[in-house]
């Protein structure tokens, strides 16, 4: 099972502040198997973190102690995701 969490910016100010911390931080989550991709929506509202190897209430851990979350930079929704396999045999 992967969980997903949707980071929405809530404060562009404390997003840009908070925003080298947060990437530390997934780096380091990268690093330890923990997240399998990140990244920023084009239109700057925010971004998606693919949580891996967690259970849900460890995904959710992760998420709100990402520092943007912390910070109040933006808000975050942690969901599961099963993810299909193709081909669809």
């Amino acid at each position: 099972m992967l969980y997903i969490a949707w980071l929405t910016i809530v404060d562009a100010a404390l997003n840009q502040q908070s925003r080298p911390q947060h990437l530390q931080y997934l780096d380091g989550l990268f690093r330890a198997g923990q997240v399998a991709m990140a990244g920023p929506f084009p239109d700057g509202t925010g971004g998606l973190v693919i949580y891996q190897n967690v259970d849900e209430a460890g995904a959710r851990n992760l998420a709100e102690n990402d520092p943007a979350v912390t910070s109040g930079a933006r808000t975050v929704t942690v969901r599961a995701w099963n993810p299909l396999q193709f081909p669809l045999s």
